[in-house]
């Protein structure tokens, strides 16, 4: 598939281009294949549009930090003010690209509105996708990790904000973008202790298998965190009937999450890297996750 067709395309139930066949996975799951963050933006982004945001770390600290999880480590960025502490912590949860340059930036922008922004790279184990195709990713990556795996590196992360002495945990937030929005709903369910969280275009169904057990769609009901779901209008990977699906599941609990759709734009609006990004409704979906995080003790 053309990378440049991410969000434009209809994927089947692996995350694979409808018409496609799925390769079995190839890589090992033993040790860790990621062991530093790379610079700039992931292969499979490129080439990338002149609108992509850049904040600086000026009064901030920011770069890589190494997460100890139950088996190893893996690296994470983190940008937090350089003065102060006992800040509110935000779990950044990166695209399937990886923690690249925009994710990055999502923690630095965080950082400047007095955050500590944290994001794992949570495909350590499976691969380095910062210099994959997205194809690539989709097929031997994405379906090889384990919701479980997902999790315990997210505890672990909070765990490692923790012991830093500049993260006040019991104000803890979650954002995810793509394969992170999903992952936003289900660690949602996973820790309770999460205040707010806010999920980008996150597929809500039809990942559902051996490694994951779940699908967002399955744990609206039970949901006791607020989440905020931002989805495009014109998304082929998140039909209108599965927000429905999901909107009814989440009015039969008392999470108090809310989905707002963007009509006219499509996945990815929020990637101000890619063509699909859309700066109107970017600009006012960031004004929500703000609010919601701010409202909702984050």
């Amino acid at each position: 598939m053309d990378d440049m067709k991410f969000g434009l395309v209809s994927l089947d139930a692996q995350g694979v281009p409808s018409g496609e066949v799925q390769k079995a996975p190839t890589f090992s799951r033993r040790g860790f294949l990621l062991t530093s963050i790379a610079g700039g933006f992931a292969l499979a982004s490129e080439p990338v549009f002149a609108q992509a945001i850049k904040t600086d770390d000026k009064g901030l600290v920011a770069g890589q930090v190494k997460v100890p999880v139950k088996d190893g480590q893996i690296p994470a960025y983190r940008a937090h003010p350089a003065k102060g502490s006992n800040f509110p912590v935000v779990l950044v949860i990166q695209e399937i690209f990886g923690v690249h340059e925009y994710i990055q930036d999502i923690c630095r922008r965080l950082a400047k509105a007095g955050y500590y922004a944290i994001a794992p790279a949570l495909f350590s184990r499976e691969a380095d996708v910062s210099n994959m195709s997205l194809e690539a990713i989709l097929k031997d990556v994405v379906p090889v990790v384990p919701d479980a795996q997902v999790f315990s590196d997210i505890d672990a992360t909070v765990a490692f904000a923790k012991s830093t002495g500049k993260a006040n945990t019991g104000r803890l937030g979650i954002v995810g973008y793509c394969w992170g929005g999903r992952t936003v709903w289900l660690y949602a369910n996973h820790n309770p202790k999460v205040k707010a969280g806010v999920a980008y275009y996150g597929l809500l169904a039809g990942l559902k298998g051996a490694n994951k057990p779940a699908d967002p769609v399955d744990v609206g009901a039970s949901l006791k965190v607020p989440v905020l779901g931002l989805y495009a209008g014109e998304d082929s990977f998140v039909p209108d009937e599965v927000v429905d699906k999901m909107r009814a599941e989440l009015g039969k609990g008392s999470s108090g999450s809310e989905i707002v759709v963007f009509p006219g734009v499509n996945h990815g609006f929020h990637a101000d890297y890619r063509p699909t990004y859309d700066r109107r409704a970017a600009t006012y979906a960031w004004k929500l996750t703000m609010d919601w995080f701010r409202e909702r003790g984050v």
